[in-house]
């Protein structure tokens, strides 16, 4: 039987065992969504804006590890969904995108609603193609799916002009694909994993440093298995927070600009680090002509483009996580017993000096509403087991520091392109995704303005999140750098225009609370939970100059943090 170019896009989508698309209909893609009418395996979500579609989708991908898709039309459509194809690329996030574009034979004539989707996103994407022929559409998604999730993950865009979506030809999807172009390493080089085993044993003081990229690579069970059997310390990134519990005591919290004192000195002053799944960005390593000037670096990553690409690396492993890991522990089981363990007692007594810095601690005793108690008090109501998303600015780096992760997946924010507006999308993404779970966005009033007619998308579809919301009634990063760094010049970081948000929940159905005194914290949490149908919004006003410590500023090493 003959299908229409729609059709099987819709055939292909169910070959992959999509679940759910986000997106929001337009002329150039009316075709496709006749062809979603037809059918009932495929749900798709009708958001309010596409860039919320693009959140909602890498929310979606980052809960569950398969990838998430989105449907926009043509020239504004496509446009508005970049801020969220940037946002899952920079965090390398499988994403599959499909744009409609105009006719074929109105492409380059400036016609209404054209844009060059595959122009405006290649720096942004894995890869992307526009189809110019129906027969390419099947072969075009396998290709498009493979690219998304293997190797390092990333979103990949299809642009599909309208008429091609009305073409008729029979459908036949590939069982398998093959990509001269494209062939990503899966298992280590076996030399590499001996010289790595080799030197994490000679190590005096050790740490172990991972990234967003164990969990993307769903290698937690393997990161534990290698830093309990050495006993090692450990850091993790923002993105990599939950591969390694936070409640273990190995683990010494998140490093980098906002890390703990004792992730930031053990980092500074290790001599062997082993790097998994992190790409040394700007915000961990601080000055590069700073950082750890003393170490041996051990680098595994399944992107070759990434090893040595800031900091240059003694040995490079490149392949997946699980295999490599693999491969490590069983080299380092037949030889355990040659660890250091003077002087790793020694490293550990040093680390614990530090540690006994308490550099998480605050006023406790504060008449007004501390964030970072917001943000303890959160743990303990959802027993720490909560889906977690979050916006970005202070609230983002307060969650990340207090929340403690013990989990993978359960940490959904935007750390590398730092993209306000993601949090609510996002936890709809997971909520949509773990239906019987807590799912909790932690916002700030800045942040969620960006994205907040999701409230709308969240009421048809009954989404029960639990929105808490740090109002501080001022961008909070920034008016803490212009506190730190601009003389207190608080250049248009305040808002005094700030909604009524119990009001404006409440008018989109929702459940709106107002908390503004400490002792309010935990009941006005317990009640929001009990809610288990309901989305309440939470209105936390929280303490207005409270800043998030420790931080090291721009130019200075891991060793040079502001503490108070």
């Amino acid at each position: 039987m003959e299908l229409t170019g729609a059709e099987i896009i819709i055939e292909c989508l169910k070959a992959e065992g999509v679940d759910y698309v986000f997106g929001y209909p337009g002329g150039a893609v009316l075709h496709i969504y006749d062809a979603f009418y037809k059918q009932d395996d495929v749900q798709h979500i009708l958001v309010r804006h596409e860039q919320g579609a693009t959140h909602a989708a890498d929310g979606y991908a980052r809960a569950t590890g398969k990838p998430g898709v989105v449907l926009v039309t043509s020239g504004p459509g496509a446009t508005n969904a970049v801020t969220g194809i940037a946002t899952a690329y920079m965090d390398s996030i499988p994403m599959i995108v499909i744009t409609g574009q105009v006719p074929k034979h109105l492409i380059g004539n400036d016609a209404f609603q054209e844009v060059d989707s595959v122009g405006i996103t290649r720096p942004i994407v894995k890869h992307n193609f526009l189809i110019n022929d129906v027969n390419d559409i099947a072969t075009v998604f396998k290709k498009a799916f493979y690219v998304a999730t293997t190797g390092r993950p990333g979103p990949v865009v299809i642009d599909i002009p309208k008429d091609i979506t009305a073409e008729k030809i029979a459908f036949e999807y590939p069982p398998e694909i093959e990509m001269r172009s494209y062939s990503p390493v899966f298992k280590g080089h076996n030399g590499q994993i001996k010289r790595a085993a080799d030197l994490i044993l000679s190590a005096e003081r050790p740490m172990i440093y991972s990234g967003g990229g164990v969990i993307l690579g769903n290698g937690s069970e393997q990161l534990r298995t290698l830093t309990r059997s050495l006993g090692y310390p450990i850091t993790q990134t923002l993105m990599g927070l939950g591969a390694f519990p936070a409640s273990d005591p190995l683990s010494l919290g998140m490093l980098g600009m906002h890390g703990t004192y004792e992730a930031n000195m053990g980092m500074h002053h290790c001599d062997v680090m082993i790097a998994i799944g992190a790409r040394f960005d700007d915000r961990v390593t601080g000055s590069l002509e700073k950082f750890c000037p003393g170490a041996k670096i051990i680098h595994i990553d399944v992107d070759p483009a990434s090893i040595s690409k800031n900091v240059k690396v003694d040995i490079p492993i490149v392949g997946e996580v699980v295999p490599v890991l693999d491969a490590l522990n069983a080299q380092l089981t037949k030889s355990t017993e040659e660890v250091n363990k003077g002087a790793l007692e020694k490293w550990w007594a040093q680390i614990n000096e530090w540690r006994a810095q308490d550099c998480l601690e605050y006023d406790r005793d504060s008449g007004t509403i501390k964030p970072q108690f917001v943000i303890e008090e959160l743990h303990k109501v959802t027993n720490g087991d909560a889906f977690i998303t979050s916006d970005v600015g202070q609230h983002q780096m307060f969650a990340a520091q207090y929340y403690g992760f013990d989990k993978p997946r359960k940490w959904i924010n935007s750390g590398g392109l730092g993209t306000m507006g993601f949090g609510l999308p996002a936890a709809m993404g997971a909520q949509l995704a773990f239906p019987d779970e807590t799912v909790a966005c932690i916002t700030g009033e800045s942040s969620i303005q960006m994205c907040i007619q999701e409230l709308s998308t969240c009421k048809q579809y009954g989404l029960p999140l639990k929105i808490i919301n740090l109002n501080n009634g001022y961008m909070g990063m920034v008016r803490q750098w212009q506190e730190f760094f601009y003389e207190k010049r608080y250049a248009m970081s305040y808002f005094d225009a700030l909604p009524d948000f119990v009001a404006l929940a409440e008018s989109y159905g929702h459940v709106g609370i107002k908390v503004e005194n400490p002792a309010d914290v935990r009941p006005a949490l317990e009640e929001a939970f009990k809610q288990k149908d309901r989305l309440v919004f939470l209105d936390f006003i929280t303490d207005r100059e409270e800043n998030v410590y420790p931080m090291i500023p721009a130019g200075a090493g891991l060793n040079e943090m502001i503490l108070v």
